[in-house]
């Protein structure tokens, strides 16, 4: 049975994986977007977010193929299982992706690294304006859309929103950002990091890595596991996140619109 779950079923079942489920219990914390749920036996077997993604979890999401009539489709983007479930049954519904990624490797930590002798801090609204065109050249590179041509005055706004709630660290000298990362979920248990980027100019000097570590220093201070997940064809971050001590767990496949 589908139905409109309550934040208090959302949180017991992004419990039973909170890596896999980091983003969905995020949003659900934070009151962000419309959540769909497959009841069976008193409990929740799988749910789905619908914002500007869909984002599915659980067995049997081909349940929510509903969800998919009149949704302008910027990606489905989950656990590879869930997410394949939903487009087996909703690819009808929708028009074909401009790329499929399946296999993406999520990798986690939760042993503190070894510090990375690094000046990274939290970024602060000072900041603003050199961190926009670094996180729009993040998200072209990983996504493959300037940002700043499809949505300028909404990329302008969820990159000071993310440098407003603290979510967003960068290591820079002279002008120059030697590291970035911003947490794209948030909840007591994990943080997932997205867009990590050195600028090109100095890439392949270990910046990357140091960033990361002190990162994650800073972040399992506060939190038991750290996250994220990368394309499976990108053996440079690969390298990165592997040197720094985090190990892969499960994939995740994006459908990109």
């Amino acid at each position: 049975m589908l139905k409109e779950p309550e934040l208090d079923e959302i949180l017991a079942f992004c419990a039973e994986d909170p890596v896999e489920r980091v983003f969905l219990e995020d949003i659900a914390r934070r009151g962000l977007g419309r959540f769909t749920a497959l009841a069976r036996n008193g409990g929740l077997t799988a749910l789905c977010h619908a914002g500007a993604n869909l984002v599915p979890s659980g067995e049997g999401c081909g349940a929510f193929s509903e969800l998919a009539d009149g949704w302008r489709a910027r990606m489905i983007i989950g656990e590879q299982g869930a997410v394949t479930e939903l487009w087996d049954a909703a690819s009808s519904r929708l028009p074909r992706p401009r790329e499929d990624r399946p296999g993406q490797p999520v990798y986690v930590l939760d042993d503190a690294p070894q510090p990375g002798e690094t000046g990274l801090r939290a970024a602060t609204p000072d900041d603003f304006e050199l961190l926009l065109p670094a996180c729009a050249a993040a998200h072209r590179e990983e996504i493959g859309i300037d940002p700043l041509e499809r949505d300028p005055e909404g990329f302008r706004w969820r990159t000071r929103a993310q440098i407003d709630e603290g979510r967003s660290w960068l290591w820079a000298e002279g002008g120059t950002i030697l590291f970035k990362a911003e947490a794209s979920a948030w909840t007591p248990r994990a943080v997932q990091l997205q867009q990590v980027w050195v600028d090109p100019e100095v890439r392949g000097r270990g910046y990357a890595q140091r960033g990361l570590r002190d990162l994650c220093r800073l972040l399992l201070a506060r939190v038991p596991t750290v996250c994220l997940f990368v394309r499976r064809d990108n053996t440079v971050a690969i390298r990165v996140y592997e040197a720094v001590g985090m190990r892969h767990t499960i994939s995740y496949r994006s459908l990109i619109f």
